[in-house]
This record gives C-alpha cells, sequence and structure tokens, in this order.
C-alpha cells in the first residue's frame, strides 16, 4: 500500500474517531466507493448487502474501526468506518442548491418584470431634484448602466496590494534559501 493511501486512511481514521457517533444516526456512504456489507465485523463474514455512495444507514455500533449498521429494508452488517460519512453526499445538496437558485432567478425575472410595467417617474420631478444630487439612470434601471465607470474601487486596490506583497515575500524567502544553501555547500547549486 502506498504511503498516500495510508496518510489518507490514518487521516479517514482519526477523524471517525475523534468524532463519535450517537447510536441511531444517519450516515451515508462516502462520495465514489461501492463497499460490502459483512457479517462480521473484520469483514471476514459473508456479505449481507453491497453500498454504493450516497446509500443512508442508520448507525447500531461502533467498535474500533468498524461500524455496525441497518440498512432502510432492516437488514444489519458490518463495514468500516472510514467508509461513512454523518454528512449527506454532494449530489443531492448540489441539486437542492440549483433548485434554489433556479427559484431565485424566477423570482429575480418576476421581480424585474414588474418594475419595468411601473409607469416611468413625471420629467418635472427629476427637473426639481437638487443640483448636487445625481438623478437616477433612465427607464426604471435599478443599477447603473453596463459600462459605466466606477469612481472608487477599493477592492481591485487592495488585491494588487496584496498581489505585490506575496510576490515580494516569495522573492525575499527565495533569496534568502538560495543564500544559505550556498553557503552551507560552499558557493554550490545543489537545485
Amino acid at each position: 500500500m502506498n504511503s498516500r493511501r495510508r496518510a489518507w486512511l490514518a487521516c479517514a481514521a482519526f477523524a471517525a474517531a475523534a468524532a463519535p457517533l450517537a447510536a441511531g444516526e444517519s450516515l451515508y456512504v462516502v462520495e465514489q466507493v461501492v463497499v460490502s456489507l459483512n457479517s462480521t465485523a473484520d469483514g471476514n463474514g459473508e456479505r449481507v448487502a453491497t453500498l454504493k455512495s450516497g446509500d443512508r444507514v442508520e448507525l447500531i455500533e461502533r467498535a474500533g474501526e468498524a461500524v455496525h449498521v441497518r440498512l432502510p429494508d432492516g437488514r444489519e452488517g458490518w463495514l468500516r468506518a472510514l467508509y461513512v460519512s454523518g454528512d449527506e453526499p454532494m449530489r443531492p445538496r448540489l441539486a437542492q442548491s440549483e433548485a434554489e437558485v433556479a427559484r431565485l432567478k424566477a423570482e429575480v425575472s418576476r421581480l424585474s418584470a414588474q418594475l419595468a410595467a411601473q409607469p416611468a417617474p413625471p420629467a418635472a420631478a427629476a427637473a426639481s431634484a437638487p443640483a448636487g444630487e445625481a438623478a437616477a439612470p433612465s427607464g426604471g434601471a435599478l443599477f447603473a448602466p453596463v459600462g459605466a465607470p466606477e469612481s472608487h474601487r477599493p477592492g481591485v486596490w487592495a488585491s494588487l496590494a496584496v498581489l505585490a506583497g506575496l510576490g515580494l515575500g516569495f522573492a525575499l524567502g527565495w533569496r534568502t534559501l538560495d543564500r544559505r544553501i550556498r553557503r552551507k555547500y560552499g558557493g554550490l547549486k545543489i537545485y
């Protein structure tokens, strides 16, 4: 087994052990796996079922690195704890988010149509506005026309300053490391 896989399994086992699971809690099979549900905790027993990513199971008990679970149809079995998570799978959550975005877009369209249907303010009201205030854009638009120059963009300048600072820090760090390596190895570049 390669070291990356061992490290991943160790992290997953640590995370599973650090978060104690309560009996009766709903768990889901983690993304992108197919898991065998066995009749014994050591994995050597008879295969009870095959679970796919996103399948929901109910926790009965935890024993070391294995969990005893119950399927929705009532069958019970054991599987390794790192193959289940208390978090709902990403695909159903993504579908819910996409439905919410579609609902919000429909609401924006409805409100835009409602705003466009309102009568424009009389020209006399726009002319009576104080000289220091700018008149609202015509056509009932909520925002300034696309392409209108913005007078103040602090976010752009802050981003540029952060990038310049990061670049300067990288250059100084590289130069310092280069000098230390050359000093250590008698002026030779070893990289």
